[in-house]
């Protein structure tokens, strides 16, 4: 089997919690991780060499932070939407995560209409698991399945790393085969300035 690799977006609401996954899938702090809302002002790329297992390839998977999706209302707000949509093209795969803590409202809609333009295949992460009950996790799924044929639906806790090596896993099969993209010791492609000013 040859190295699987890719480039990967992650897009999801304001503090859905996307760069905590990031840094828990890099296994470093990369991407700035904050209450306040709308902290990832630019696409931050996290690398992740997956070594082979049973029935699995190596994989390099690039992955890319974005800002949270909202609709923009200032200057600010518009370019880190351009970085959003710019996040969106030249992708192998796209993430889409959710925080099930939260009610699904209008800013989860915006989400999916953005996701249902780029025609990819998408993975929907039902996130922060760990702040619901088990039971309520079953309906959840079937709500999501009627709003878009995700290819896969996968609940995951990315602060506490529930779920996160099926995630991995899932993400490295439905990479194409490809090049190493970076060395393999590379984390990010952010400059160390870049990461110090983030945080």
């Amino acid at each position: 089997m040859g190295l699987r690799s890719g480039f990967v977006s992650i897009i999801g609401r304001p503090n859905a919690g996307k760069s905590t996954l990031l840094n828990a899938l890099v296994g470093q702090k990369v991407a700035i991780v904050t209450h306040k809302p709308q902290t990832t002002r630019n696409r931050i790329q996290g690398i992740v060499n997956v070594p082979a297992r049973k029935g699995r390839p190596a994989g390099q998977v690039v992955f890319m932070d974005t800002p949270g999706v909202h609709k923009p209302d200032s200057s600010l707000n518009k370019k880190m939407m351009r970085e959003v949509h710019d996040a969106l093209e030249g992708l192998d795969l796209l993430l889409v995560i959710a925080d099930v803590s939260q009610k699904f409202g209008g800013g989860d809609e915006f989400v999916l209409d953005l996701v249902r333009k780029t025609g990819g295949p998408v993975f929907l992460l039902l996130n922060k698991i760990d702040r619901i009950e088990k039971q309520r996790l079953l309906p959840l799924i079937a709500e999501y399945s009627q709003k878009h044929g995700f290819q896969e639906i996968i609940p995951i806790s990315a602060l506490k790393g529930d779920g996160l090596d099926l995630l991995l896993d899932k993400v490295i099969r439905a990479l194409p085969e490809g090049p190493r993209y970076f060395p393999q010791d590379q984390v990010t492609d952010q400059p160390e300035r870049f990461l110090a000013a983030e945080i």
